[in-house]
């Protein structure tokens, strides 16, 4: 498995961080766009997914203002970073509430398969948002019937019918 050391690494812009070439040369020369990360910041640690993204001949990462937040860090501190090879089958972690959900369902489970990548990680990032466990069943549920009624469009996935 691909892993880089921890390097040093601060905010560029308002939520991006711009990664040295040499140190994830392995990432690229792999064809890796996406990747798990740890962050830490004094006694702070953030693991999170993330993409590699080529910008104005510069490969960075997004460090959204949460995870900023999350780690106490403003745009002036260093920290730290540390890349690993994303093994996961969706670019995330999948929550366990709307895999059940969609092993129960193979209709859903097969339309679910069938959309992009970045279609259903959109999908788990907003089942992710909820933290109360009946709720993710709840919307994974909904989720599921819209899906074999045709939807298609991220912002009518989670509407009741």
């Amino acid at each position: 498995m691909l892993k880089t050391t921890f390097f040093d690494v601060r905010i560029t812009g308002t939520h991006s961080v711009v990664l040295p070439e040499a140190i994830i040369a392995d990432f690229i020369s792999n064809k890796m766009k996406r990747v798990r990360c740890v962050a830490r910041f004094q006694d702070q640690q953030l693991e999170f997914h993330a993409a590699l993204q080529k910008y104005h001949g510069r490969y960075q990462l997004m460090f959204s203002k949460q995870k900023q937040q999350t780690l106490k860090i403003s745009s002036r501190d260093i920290f730290q970073l540390q890349l690993l090879e994303d093994t996961s089958k969706y670019g995330v972690e999948m929550p366990e509430e709307l895999e059940a959900v969609l092993l129960t369902d193979y209709d859903a489970m097969h339309i679910f398969e069938s959309l992009t990548d970045g279609k259903k990680r959109s999908i788990i990032y907003t089942i992710l948002r909820y933290k109360n466990p009946q709720t993710r069943v709840d919307k994974a549920l909904l989720l599921c019937e819209n899906l074999k009624r045709g939807v298609r469009n991220n912002l009518e996935f989670f509407k009741p019918l």
